[in-house]
């Protein structure tokens, strides 16, 4: 996966307690969390190069439903 990079992200409050209650429930730390719904997003969108798109047997059930 190469070096990985940090940088601050700031959210509304709201949002922020969401995501930390989704995360809880997925047994994800909060930075795990909004890393898995952002390659959800971009596989979802098709901007994800090669198979880590594939974040969960979920969407890949929903890509090959689109088929």
């Amino acid at each position: 996966m190469g070096e990985r990079k940090g940088f601050p992200l700031r959210l509304d409050p709201e949002v922020y307690d969401a995501l930390q209650r989704w995360a809880g429930t997925e047994l994800r730390s909060l930075n795990a969390q909004i890393e898995f719904l952002l390659r959800r997003a971009l596989a979802d969108a098709g901007r994800l190069p090669g198979d880590r798109g594939d974040t969960d047997a979920r969407s890949r059930k929903d890509k090959e439903k689109r088929r």
